[in-house]
């Protein structure tokens, strides 16, 4: 379970940098690629 929730957070990270403009990172972006992340960390620590 938590393998696939690795997976898919991953996989919302690539979409996320996939669409990241080159210059004037809107905020909103920024954060979320931060929760992202932090979600990510503690998805890897219940593994």
């Amino acid at each position: 379970m938590n393998a696939d929730k690795v997976k898919e957070i991953e996989e919302r990270i690539a979409d996320l940098k996939a669409r990241w403009p080159a210059h004037s990172v809107k905020p909103s972006m920024w954060q979320e690629l931060e929760d992202l992340e932090e979600e990510l960390k503690k998805a890897r620590e219940e593994t």
